[in-house]
């Protein structure tokens, strides 16, 4: 019986073949009682299978191929750096020591305490960093069960009768490390349960140019192992069982999709102007500093959102220190070869995976909680620490502080305040730092675009965060399914508030780029353009895909028609304007 199953599009393309279940690791261990006396044998089996994954993941490391992706070695060594917090271990051995649980029981009762924590966390990106520590706590539990079987070397994933034909990956959840294996075996899709766009299956996928969706709920549990599939990385759907008329269609979808790829490709040494000559620039958005590497290969003229948050993600007691950050901050500049990288100061909630002691219960992690630069300013220590790194990485670039979340004067004072503190603090150790660093702003939140003016004269560069101004002015929380299908960056009030910052920042000369996702939304790329925006900051995929956009467009055509998609309120009235906007 042929059925669809819809979840999230992260990595775009269509992949047609035969389901490989690759089941997940089980986490229904064995629950019992070690032998008084023995605490101390079964506490050693625990420390010994973290030794065991803690080389395996090295030897992974010092294998890596060649042409593996950039972000696999950084994947790993996040994998690492969680294996070797001793508080990961710290609680399972406390219970095998005083309740005498066995090693696999305990660790599975740590780590459903510490999956239960990132499930009140709202920010989406360290949310999905709780499955690092799952997958980490996996590879333990197999350690302890002496499951040493690799299934992708020790059977055929299809019959004989089947070798050759392409295959997808269907699985609860991947691990970077297991994706790294899977593409030896030339897989053309993958298909998850859990995960987001910023999931790492998601970011590998994408650095792999693989089709892929995520978030996909049950796909492992209603997809048997060798169905057909259709995997539709465009619009976040998995067909199963297609029959022959709908694999022929999607067959020369998939060729025609491969040809428009080729072409696509061709654009990365054009010139970014519209067709009446307006230039434009496009920007990347980078979660990892090797993300640059792919974003300077596509033509981006600069990082224009670089999120500092990977560095503290999933540390429950030190947070990366000084040099640390330096460090990573300075390898983004290094590798953007002397073009400006906007690096975002932290933004995320005072939870207990940035470790400190943060109690998630006192602080909330609701996103109109204490996050952003809410959260950097209730922990100075923390924040000027960030602030001497970045200051340190502009010695050798164009490296730009951004501030996110940001509405009232007095943060503004206070964050400027901290920032010549930590020059001064710089200057009295004798390093180097850029003294005219440039300082900019997101405009994320409903009250900062209404008082524009007071940012325009306090900041060197403006940049429109539109998930979250989305987010705040509709009222809705993103992680909320109930209103989720109520989040519409077409709302008549998100259009006139985008060109109400835009022309305003325009106006006062001064910079003025959009770094949310519909920025990087090819359909969205003319309105933008007709509001006057020349600045658009993105996930290096979606470059040439914008850029393709961009050198079909007339700006002064689409500026004379903007006015009228501005005027309708009325969703009919408003489709037509679209309609005759985009014709």
């Amino acid at each position: 019986m042929t059925f669809a199953l819809h979840g999230i599009a992260v990595s775009k393309g269509i992949a047609i073949g035969k389901a490989v279940l690759i089941s997940r690791a089980a986490l229904e261990v064995s629950h019992y009682l070690v032998e008084v006396g023995k605490e101390e044998v079964e506490a050693q089996k625990l420390l010994d299978a973290f030794e065991q994954v803690r080389q395996e993941l090295e030897q992974l490391r010092q294998g890596l191929p060649k042409d593996a992706p950039q972000e696999m070695a950084a994947f790993l060594d996040v994998h690492g750096m969680i294996l070797a917090d001793p508080a990961l271990a710290e609680k399972p051995i406390k219970l095998i020591r005083t309740q005498r649980l066995n090693a696999a029981w305990a660790l599975t009762t740590e780590l459903n305490d510490l999956l239960e924590q990132f499930a009140g966390i709202e920010d989406t990106y360290l949310k999905e960093r709780a499955n690092d520590i799952r997958q980490v706590a996996e590879r333990v539990i197999k350690a302890l069960n002496a499951q040493q079987k690799d299934p992708l070397n020790d059977a055929e994933f299809l019959p004989a009768s089947d070798i050759g034909i392409e295959s997808i990956i269907v699985a609860h959840d991947i691990a970077p490390h297991d994706m790294l294996r899977f593409k030896e075996h030339a897989f053309t899709g993958f298909v998850t349960d859990l995960g987001g766009k910023t999931s790492h299956t998601a970011i590998v996928a994408r650095s792999m140019e693989i089709p892929a969706v995520v978030g996909v709920r049950h796909a492992s549990e209603m997809i048997r192992h060798g169905d057909w599939l259709i995997l539709d990385g465009e619009h976040g759907v998995v067909v199963v069982a297609p029959d022959e008329q709908l694999l022929a269609e999607y067959r020369k979808l998939q060729a025609q999709a491969l040809k428009e790829a080729r072409k696509l490709k061709q654009l990365k040494h054009s010139k970014t102007e519209t067709a009446d000559r307006v230039e434009i620039e496009l920007s990347a958005n980078i979660e990892l500093p090797e993300d640059a590497i792919q974003a300077v290969k596509l033509g981006a003229v600069g990082v224009g959102l670089f999120r500092s948050e990977f560095l503290f993600m999933d540390r429950k007691q030190a947070l990366p220190d000084e040099e640390r950050q330096y460090q990573e901050y300075r390898r983004v500049v290094d590798l953007m070869h002397g073009l400006p990288v906007n690096i975002r100061t932290i933004d995320v909630g005072a939870d207990k995976a940035l470790g400190g002691g943060g109690d998630v219960s006192q602080t909330g992690t609701s996103p109109l909680g204490l996050r952003a630069i809410r959260w950097s300013l209730t922990e100075p220590e923390i924040f000027l620490t960030q602030l001497r790194a970045i200051l340190r990485a502009s010695a050798h670039g164009q490296a730009r502080i951004m501030i996110p979340m940001l509405a009232h004067a007095k943060e503004i004072d206070e964050t400027f305040r901290l920032i010549e503190k930590a020059k001064q603090q710089l200057h009295q150790r004798s390093q180097a730092f850029n003294p005219n660093i440039q300082v900019g702003a997101m405009i994320e939140i409903p009250a900062a675009a209404l008082m524009l003016p007071l940012f325009i004269n306090r900041f060197d560069f403006l940049s429109i965060g539109t998930n979250d101004l989305i987010q705040y002015t509709l009222a809705i929380d993103r992680a909320d399914h109930a209103v989720a299908h109520l989040y519409d960056p077409l709302h008549p009030a998100i259009l006139n508030l985008l060109f109400s910052i835009i022309d305003q920042a325009k106006r006062a000369d001064v910079p003025i780029a959009v770094c949310g996702e519909m920025a990087g939304d090819p359909a969205l790329t003319k309105l933008l353009l007709a509001f006057g925006l020349t600045d658009f900051s993105m996930h290096f995929s979606q470059l040439l895909l914008v850029k393709r956009e961009i050198l079909n467009a007339n700006v002064g055509l689409l500026k004379t028609r903007a006015p009228r998609v501005l005027r309708a309120y009325e969703p009919e009235e408003q489709a037509k304007a679209l309609e005759y906007l985009l014709s």
